[in-house]
């Protein structure tokens, strides 16, 4: 091999590596460049959940809100602007999506200790999911980081791609597959209602006329959730909302599945057998989960050059890093 060939095969070796480092994803991303990042969400995450313990479920429930929608980007975090259409006023989020003033928290701190903007807000939304889980007493999983941040945000795709729990079985599995998802991460995610809270609206329908659920348990949620007003009361999603345990699974056999998507997914369906598998087995559960975690974290993640590193959480920078 002459020099040129060697120079030129080196160059394609830099090439193909450097392409590796910055386009992809990786639990390591921050290591070099800020290695108190990961220790510092961790932190204010905890001291979250330590003030009430429903922000884990929260947290969670941002980071899948966010991926749904274009992509785990944060376009979930930006406000309402003149040229911003917000998430946060799309159906599913409005009056719902809560925990902002926790990521905004855990930006001011890690820009704090890493002395500039280098963490993302879609790696922040990712780490904080993962870190309100182990709170709960839930597993751990290696999050992939090195996303960036979306400059724009849409209501008309969180309107349209976030799932309703409204929906029956045949549009989740739709809803799920449109995002690289199969039937066995939709009810191991789905699984995350182990943790947090229902408001009336999401499930008086059921409640008051649908026969697929308990009577006494119907009857219950009755006194918390009448056919008229009081829409934001909150009831429970499982019967230990503040453990990460199998007992959403549990529920579900015994036809308390307090939305109509939850009990959807053990109705005669075919997931039946993977809510009865996951409801024996907390062990499998949590492998799964953290397994499908990381893969939802896979959708279409900004790398690069594409977005851009925001300042703060809420809103996008001027100049594009």
């Amino acid at each position: 091999m002459n020099a040129i060939s060697f120079l030129s095969l080196v160059s394609l070796i830099f090439s193909i590596a450097t392409a590796t480092l910055y386009s992809g994803l990786s639990s390591s991303y921050y290591d070099r460049v800020c290695p108190e990042a990961l220790p510092t969400i961790k932190r204010v995450v905890e001291d979250a959940l330590a003030q009430e313990r429903r922000m884990g479920a929260s947290l969670l429930r941002l980071h899948f809100h966010d991926c749904f929608v274009n992509g785990c980007d944060a376009s979930i975090l930006l406000d309402q602007t003149s040229t911003i259409d917000s998430e946060k006023n799309a159906l599913p989020n409005a009056n719902s999506a809560r925990g902002f003033e926790v990521i905004d928290k855990i930006k001011f701190e890690v820009d704090k200790v890493c002395g500039r903007p280098v963490v993302s807000c879609a790696d922040i939304l990712a780490v904080a999911a993962r870190d309100s889980v182990v709170a709960l007493g839930g597993p751990w999983w290696k999050v992939k980081l090195g996303r960036r941040d979306s400059t724009t945000a849409s209501r008309t795709e969180a309107n349209a791609n976030l799932p309703s729990p409204f929906m029956d079985l045949p549009a989740l599995i739709k809803n799920f597959k449109d995002q690289g998802l199969d039937e066995e991460d939709l009810v191991v995610l789905s699984g995350a209602h182990t943790l947090g809270f229902a408001q009336c609206f999401t499930f008086r329908d059921r409640i008051h006329n649908e026969t697929n659920i308990h009577p006494a348990f119907a009857s219950h949620l009755r006194t918390i959730c009448p056919q008229v007003g009081a829409d934001s009361r909150l009831a429970p999603l499982d019967s230990t909302p503040g453990s990460f345990d199998v007992k959403y699974f549990t529920n579900l056999m015994s036809k308390k599945g307090i939305l109509r998507s939850d009990q959807a997914l053990f109705n005669g369906g075919v997931t039946n057998e993977l809510v009865s598998k996951y409801s024996r087995n907390q062990k499998e559960f949590w492998a799964d989960f953290a397994k499908s975690m990381v893969k939802m974290g896979d959708i279409k993640p900004l790398t690069g050059n594409r977005g851009q590193i925001r300042n703060i959480c809420r809103k996008t920078n001027f100049k594009i890093y």
